[in-house]
């Protein structure tokens, strides 16, 4: 293991840009035209109310994916049926499986952290569709300790979340090393508490669109998640 864990009881990991490539806003966008479709209204509305929505979304306000749509639809002056609801939920949680896809190195890094005794932990600001397709994902074998924003109500960088994946996993935050690729001031936020935050900056993190993304971090940097292994 590197410097990074030393002394380190625990890794804890984001999910979107950190475990998963980073999705550049075309796939966004394309997302919400297939969404869009199905509920009949414009692609470029839905995309705004999308964004607009984001904080209420991650911290679970809407409610479930049915209650999610519902109300988007009704900000943009619609009403779509119960069938179109259970069309849209369908593409809803088929286009965000597919944003599930874990990049190449992730579980063997995972693997690594854990045979060297390290537990592993995730905090992911995420709508509901990622907790619900948990138990089928191959990270929930690995993962010790999940948290989500959307089920406890909250989004980075609010240290209940941090504080809770720390406990989860038996450990003090400042026994855990925190990677992320620092949407959500999140790397503020664990190295608030005492985590050794980890800016994760691969290839792809010029296409990150959070614009609170942490961009000017000054603290421990990756180019891979293969770099906590070396």
């Amino acid at each position: 293991m590197t410097g990074l864990t030393q002394g380190m009881r625990a890794v804890v990991f984001d999910f979107f840009g950190t475990l998963t490539p980073v999705s550049p806003s075309e796939v966004w966008a394309t997302n919400a035209a297939k969404l869009a479709a199905v509920l009949g209204v414009g692609g470029a509305s839905l995309l705004q109310v999308l964004d607009d929505s984001f904080p209420e979304r991650i911290s679970g306000a809407l409610g479930d994916v049915r209650q999610t749509l519902q109300a988007l639809a009704g900000r943009l002056g619609v009403r779509p049926t119960e069938e179109q609801l259970d069309e849209a939920i369908a593409a809803r949680r088929s286009v965000q499986e597919a944003m599930f896809t874990l990049r190449p190195e992730a579980l063997g890094v995972i693997a690594q952290l854990r045979s060297a005794g390290l537990k592993t932990g995730l905090v992911s600001d995420c709508t509901s569709e990622l907790p619900d397709a948990w138990a089928r994902l191959p990270l929930a074998a690995v993962i010790d300790a999940p948290v989500f924003s959307c089920i406890e109500g909250t989004r980075k960088p609010d240290p209940r979340l941090f504080r809770k994946v720390a406990a989860e996993l038996g450990t003090e935050p400042a026994e855990c090393v925190y990677i992320g690729d620092g949407g959500g001031q999140e790397l503020t936020g664990a190295s608030a508490l005492g985590m050794r935050a980890v800016l994760l900056a691969g290839p792809d993190w010029h296409a990150h669109g959070d614009r609170r993304r942490e961009a000017g971090w000054t603290g421990p940097r990756i180019g891979s998640l293969t770099e906590l292994c070396l």
